[in-house]
């Protein structure tokens, strides 16, 4: 398949399109304003009081609630494209940050996608596809399939040959859907049509492979970035290790799992594998580590990722802000030998879910809202008191993140700041990343992938006691926040209009 023309590389633009929602969108256009740019928004009806569509310079409604209709629906975003006089795209994450057809559409049109070429988002997108690229280029992978699994009969020829535990992985997924874990013969056909059929509703890809499954590792992730003068360089590690259910919860840069050594030698790595694709852009190259010394590719993701912001807190790189110079065709204005890791970071995310009732989503109005700040504290989020959660979309409304000069600085750091952190009217996940920063092994780094799995009712009981023991506090907290000054008075819906109005004229 013929590349697209890679107008990416050869022009600048001034009018960037944020195809997306919530704080990523805000966090982009906070980095156009930056930079000098203006920003667009899109947002759907159920977003229509969202805070990303009033910090953009313009926004576009996109009729509807569901993803398929808005934040998915490509003519939907290339009407908004026209409507805006967009000439850039920047996709954030989730929603169509990874499709190719998405991303060649854009550059079809004559206008500038924020990430990598579409070839080259095709190769690394497709599991399997990427599995075998790095293969070739001699970087160690889990041990698997090398083709789509035709049916329930090769899955079983494959669980012969590399045994159990095993999982089975959408060759098209991402974010922990399309995959299940395997450790008997019995559990082989569920297994199978369960993962097909996620596979086909989440990214319209039938195709499902398998790979040995490493019950305790580590999930390690580096980010790179190319620009298209063939300078590449790691911004080094994070670790995601904390997860449940495949889906991160914390992160932290770097890991104590690495030393420099072998940090150094796994970054180069990293570099190789995007290098192999003609890769230009932010990516990440994810990796299981089943000790120091066996570290295996997992997968690429062509995007920018949820938790960049602790790869930013230890470098001082702004990544969104370099994507989009790199989009412009300018150098990367750093060597590998420039970076270096200064201090240490963690991010927690903060979903709108009870983790007390199996982190069941629990969508709903913000009645009243304190975020935590001072030094070295960072809360990237949309919410706003009064803001209604839709119920349509990712149950993730903000991220903290902190840096201390070392982990324990850090890690004090984010249990003060969650600590300060008061969102009422809804149930969020902040008291249980309270519990796992309390919890011993975590504060000294001794954690897997399955560490929520084999801690999770400790951390619930550790959550019960915790609002039992001080119950004055919380409802001191709760008096503070209720005779705080009112909030500043809304927008009335007719200066609303008349402002919607005169953005949409400006534009014209």
């Amino acid at each position: 398949m013929d590349s697209p023309k890679k107008l990416q590389h050869t022009r600048k633009f001034k009018r960037v399109l944020i195809a997306n929602r919530g704080e990523i969108a805000l966090r982009v256009i906070r980095s156009c304003r930056d930079l000098g740019l203006e920003s667009v928004a899109v947002y759907s009806d159920a977003d229509s009081e969202s805070l990303h569509r009033y910090q953009a310079d313009f926004a576009v409604r996109l009729p509807g609630n569901l993803s398929a209709d808005t934040y998915l629906n490509i003519p939907a975003l290339l009407d908004a494209i026209k409507k805006s006089g967009a000439d850039a795209v920047h996709p954030g994450y989730g929603f169509l940050s990874e499709n190719s057809t998405f991303a060649r559409t854009i550059c079809d049109a004559g206008i500038v996608f924020i990430g990598p070429d579409p070839v080259a988002m095709e190769k690394m997108g497709n599991k399997i596809e990427a599995r075998n690229l790095m293969m070739a280029g001699g970087v160690p992978v889990v041990p698997g399939a090398k083709e789509p699994l035709a049916d329930l009969s090769a899955l079983k020829v494959m669980a012969k040959e590399i045994g159990y535990p095993m999982i089975l992985k959408a060759a098209g997924g991402g974010g922990g859907r399309g995959m299940r874990v395997v450790r008997a013969d019995d559990q082989l056909a569920a297994a199978f049509e369960t993962c097909k059929r996620e596979a086909v509703a989440y990214f319209g890809n039938p195709d499902v492979f398998c790979e040995r499954y490493i019950d305790f590792p580590r999930h390690i992730e580096f980010q790179v970035m190319f620009d298209s003068h063939g300078n590449g360089v790691h911004l080094f590690e994070r670790d995601c290790s904390i997860q449940r259910r495949h889906q991160k919860l914390i992160e932290e840069a770097p890991s104590t799992f690495l030393d420099d050594k072998t940090r150094m030698a796994i970054g180069a790595r990293a570099i190789a594998a995007a290098r192999a694709t003609g890769y230009v852009g932010a990516g990440t190259i994810e990796f299981i580590c089943e000790s120091p010394e066996k570290v295996y590719f997992m997968e690429m993701n062509t995007r920018i990722q949820v938790e960049h912001p602790v790869t930013e807190m230890i470098t001082g790189v702004d990544l969104i802000a370099t994507q989009i110079k790199v989009a412009m065709g300018e150098p990367l204005p750093f060597k590998q030998e420039d970076l270096k890791i200064n201090g240490w970071s963690f991010e927690a995310r903060i979903n709108t879910e009870d983790a007390l009732r199996n982190f069941a989503p629990s969508p709903g109005t913000v009645t009243q809202l304190r975020l935590p700040s001072g030094p070295f504290v960072r809360v990237d989020s949309h919410l706003y008191p009064g803001y209604t959660i839709p119920e349509f979309y990712d149950s993730m409304v903000a991220k903290v993140i902190t840096w201390g000069r070392d982990r324990n600085e850090a890690m004090a750091r984010l249990a003060r700041a969650l600590g300060e952190m008061r969102i009422e009217g809804v149930p969020t996940t902040a008291p249980f990343h309270e519990a796992l920063l309390a919890d011993k092994n975590f504060q000294e780094g001794k954690f897997t992938t399955r560490f929520i799995e084999e801690n999770e009712q400790k951390l619930k009981d550790s959550m019960s006691q915790l609002t039992t023991e001080f119950p004055d506090l919380f409802a001191a907290a709760g008096a503070a926040l209720s005779q705080s000054p009112p909030p500043i008075p809304s927008v009335s819906e007719e200066r609303k209009e008349w402002l919607m109005t005169g953005r949409m004229q400006g534009m014209n």
